[in-house]
């Protein structure tokens, strides 16, 4: 079943009415040619529901919808997980951006620490938001999400650690980091309710004098293994491990 996001205002409960406006409604009338009759799903974004409705008329500029019934069940992580991304070269940016909001991820910071090679101003930065945020709602569509994690502005190194001052679980993969007895120790003592800020470095990973920052100010540093994961691949495998011990 095809899944569309829609301001909060346009789902009516009380005459269980839904519309959608704009880039959606090309795609559903042009792209997947669908017609009055079948059958939708639409969330606010929000509230965490699913709302199932029934296609009435498929018009120029909306497609009007009756709400049939709504679905309780929450497919969102009990935790909030903030993945600080270090910028990555080419457009790796893009898939991890994809791939971390299937594994359920709130909120994407890009990070801009001192061994990324990409450099944004703002012009390039500002088109760079569009299309990131653009993805994550593609990838929160196919994968039925709730909601569509936002993607922030490019954060420098300081804010990012200062952003994640209060947050219940802080997280910073470092190669030097050993014990993996205390990354598992870290991981399974996530609870329900709590905020996990994860920060993952850019090719080259971060600099001593990030990680001294970091330390600092409370983030622990942990390992994933003996073997080194690339940037593209560090938080997805946290990510996973966060999901599998979280999931109900």
């Amino acid at each position: 079943m095809y899944q569309f996001f829609v301001e909060p205002g346009r789902i009516n409960t009380h005459d269980r009415s839904v519309t959608i406006f704009g880039p959606d409604v090309n795609h559903i009338k042009n792209v997947l040619r669908m017609k009055p009759g079948e059958e939708i799903a639409v969330s606010n974004g929000q509230d965490g529901k699913e709302y199932r409705c029934g296609i009435l008329a498929v018009e120029e500029d909306r497609v009007i919808c009756e709400l049939r019934f709504i679905k309780e069940g929450n497919v969102e992580l009990p935790s909030r997980v903030y993945l600080f991304q270090a910028l990555p070269k080419a457009d790796k940016m893009e898939m991890i951006i994809q791939k971390a909001v299937e594994l359920g991820v709130y909120e994407i910071i890009p990070v801009a620490a001192k061994r990324c090679v990409v450099k944004l101003d703002g012009k390039k930065e500002a088109g760079k938001l569009v299309r990131w945020q653009g993805i994550a709602e593609a990838a929160a569509k196919q994968s039925k999400r709730a909601i569509v994690p936002n993607v922030t502005q490019v954060s420098g190194f300081c804010q990012a650690v200062e952003r994640a001052a209060g947050m219940d679980v802080r997280l910073i993969p470092y190669e030097l980091a050993e014990d993996m007895a205390k990354t598992r120790r870290l991981l399974e003592g996530i609870g329900p309710g709590q905020e996990i800020a994860l920060f993952i470095g850019p090719e080259g990973g971060f600099e001593e004098s990030e990680i001294r920052l970091a330390l600092e100010r409370g983030l622990e540093p942990v390992t994933l293994g003996r073997r080194i994961l690339r940037t593209e691949t560090a938080g997805m495998t946290v990510l996973s491990w966060i999901m599998y011990l979280l999931e109900e």
